[in-house]
C-alpha cells in the first residue's frame, strides 16, 4: 500500500472539499481493500486509522448484554469511520464491521489530525457529517423501538443498496438477524413478506431488489428522514 496522489473522488466527503484541500488530503491517504466481516475497531479501542469508504461499506454495531449486537449505523461512500476524532476523542464507542467488501481510503490518526488542523473546509464538512451521524443514531433508536421488523428490513435493504450501488448483494439470514437485533425467525418472516409483494427475491443469501419504489413504500419513514437529513446538511 502506498500513498496515492490522485484517485477518483469516490468518497463524497472528500470530493466536497475545495480542489487544493482535496488533493492534499488524498496525497496523505492509502488506498486499501476491505474484506467482508473484517473488524476495523472494537468498543473501547483506540482509533488508529480513519476510513473513507469508496467502494465498500461498514456497519456500526453496539453490543447488547454481551451476547448479541444491534446495528446503529451504516457508513458508505457518503461518510467516514472515526468521526469522534474531530471532538478530540480517540476511543471508539462502537464495533465497526465491514459489511460490503471493497476499497476505502485510509489515514493514520496522527496524519488525520494534522490534515484537520490545516483545512477549515475539512473541519466544516466533518462537523456537518457528525451532525448527520447523531441524527441517524437518534432515528435508528426510535426505529428499533417503534417499527416492525418488516419495515426495518425494508429500510435496511434500501440503505445497503444505496451504499453497495447495486441491486443485488449477498447477506445471510444470520447476518441480517445480527444487524437488526432480532431472532432469525423474525428475519425469515419479514423477508418472506417482502418476497410475496415481489419487492425482493431472496435465495441462499442472495438478495435482489426487484421494486425499489415499492420497497420505499414498505419501509418506515426513517429511511426518507435519513436521506432528507443528509441532503439538507451536506447536499
Amino acid at each position: 500500500m502506498s500513498a496515492i496522489a490522485s484517485v477518483p473522488n469516490a468518497n463524497r466527503l472528500i470530493a466536497s472539499l475545495p480542489r487544493k484541500d482535496c488533493q492534499r488530503f488524498l496525497a496523505s491517504c492509502d488506498e486499501v481493500t476491505l474484506s467482508f466481516a473484517d473488524v476495523l475497531v472494537e468498543p473501547g479501542e483506540r482509533i488508529r486509522h480513519v476510513y473513507f469508504p469508496t467502494h465498500s461499506f461498514i456497519s456500526m454495531t453496539t453490543p447488547i448484554d454481551g451476547h448479541s449486537s444491534l446495528e446503529v449505523g451504516l457508513i458508505g461512500d457518503e461518510g467516514m469511520l472515526g468521526i469522534s476524532l474531530i471532538l478530540g476523542v480517540d476511543t471508539s464507542p462502537l464495533h465497526a464491521l465491514v459489511q460490503g467488501a471493497g476499497t476505502a481510503l485510509r489515514m493514520t490518526t496522527p496524519v488525520f489530525r494534522r490534515e484537520l488542523a490545516q483545512s477549515v473546509a475539512l473541519q466544516t464538512s466533518l462537523k456537518r457529517y457528525l451532525y448527520i451521524v447523531l441524527s441517524q443514531l437518534v432515528q435508528t433508536a426510535a426505529c428499533t423501538r417503534f417499527h416492525v421488523v418488516e419495515q426495518r428490513l425494508a429500510r435496511w435493504l434500501l440503505m445497503t443498496q444505496d451504499r453497495a450501488h447495486a441491486d443485488e448483494f449477498h447477506m445471510t439470514q444470520d447476518f441480517l438477524a445480527y444487524m437488526l437485533g432480532v431472532r432469525r425467525v423474525g428475519v425469515t418472516k419479514a423477508a418472506s413478506a417482502l418476497q410475496k409483494l415481489n419487492l425482493i427475491s431472496y435465495r441462499r443469501g442472495n438478495i435482489h431488489i426487484l421494486d425499489r419504489p415499492g420497497l420505499r413504500a414498505a419501509a418506515c419513514e426513517c429511511y426518507e428522514a435519513d436521506k432528507a437529513s443528509y441532503e439538507r446538511i451536506l447536499g
